[in-house]
């Protein structure tokens, strides 16, 4: 279960998402959405962070792997952007990872390859 604040957030992330969708299209590349999302974000003075980096601890072992979050908003919701033709399930597994080895509950995978960015939009709970 998340809290209210996660889900205020994740709609504003949504919203956001919408934008720039609506104003770019599909066809671009990853980093482009992650930019302009990420843009639009702060223009809402919403704290958001990118390519948060995180290691991996294994037993004892701490792996300063370079896994990256493409979009970490407030601290608690994890955003993974992809502009591909379809999401597989190696993605949906990604952003599951994530959340995960992270200890947050919340993560939207957003794919913006999409004629409707509603259907390029998956919001997974842990």
């Amino acid at each position: 279960m998340v809290s209210e604040q996660e889900d205020r957030i994740a709609g504003a992330i949504v919203d956001s998402a919408l934008t720039v969708h609506r104003r770019l299209g599909p066809g671009l590349l990853e980093s482009v959405y992650e930019l302009c999302l990420f843009h639009e974000l702060t223009k809402r003075s919403i704290q958001v962070e990118r390519q948060v980096g995180f290691p991996i601890q294994y037993d004892d072992l701490k792996i300063e792997s370079g896994l990256r979050l493409d979009l970490l908003v407030a601290g608690l919701v994890i955003v993974e952007i992809k502009a591909v033709e379809k999401l597989a399930p190696v993605h949906q597994a990604q952003l599951l990872t994530y959340l995960k080895l992270t200890d947050k509950k919340l993560g939207l995978l957003i794919n913006f390859n999409v004629p409707l960015i509603k259907d390029g939009i998956k919001r997974m709970v842990i």
